[in-house]
């Protein structure tokens, strides 16, 4: 038995600002909006992901949802459409997470759910040193980065570069 398409549902707290957020990093419209509620059908890959608007229910520390894609130039590609967008993102390219080697970009939505892209080199018997820090902030994007933010206010790479996943964080 086969799963042809993989379903998640995510608590919001702002449903207009997620769908936004959404509609640039996906690169396509909801396929249903409701009242407190909007649902993506993407085709690659398979993914159903909803939102459902619910403030009370959003919960820290989820860890990170992601995408492998199989060439670097992809990556690469959606990078810049991201960073286009406005986004808050950090790049760590040649990075050894989770012992293996990969180019990868991270960006978070308004609620602070983060997703990784990333194109996966080669496996490693080695975990980059600074996967091993202490503490919540210690994975990927750091609080001021996990918020939309204008163009003129972008967060800057340099400012996000000291913060990295730890070990068993959820985070890579």
């Amino acid at each position: 038995m086969s799963y042809p398409k993989m379903h998640v549902s995510l608590y919001v707290s702002n449903l207009a600002a997620t769908v936004q957020f959404y509609n640039s990093f996906f690169g396509v419209q909801a396929n249903k909006i409701k009242k407190g509620y909007a649902k993506y059908e993407l085709a690659e890959p398979a993914l159903i992901i909803s939102f459902i608007e619910n403030p009370d229910r959003v919960k820290a520390n989820f860890g990170h949802l992601g995408f492998q894609v199989e060439t670097k130039e992809i990556m690469m590609q959606r990078l810049e459409k991201v960073k286009a967008a406005g986004m808050p993102i950090k790049e760590e390219m040649g990075t050894a997470c989770c012992y293996a080697i990969q180019d990868k970009f991270w960006a978070a939505d308004p609620d602070g759910y983060q997703w990784e892209v990333y194109y996966f080199h080669a496996d490693a018997e080695f975990n980059d040193p600074n996967y091993f820090q202490e503490g919540s902030e210690a994975c990927c994007l750091p609080a001021e980065a996990q918020t939309v933010k204008p163009e003129k206010e972008k967060v800057q790479l340099a400012d996000l570069e000291a913060n990295s996943c730890a070990p068993g964080s959820g985070c890579c």
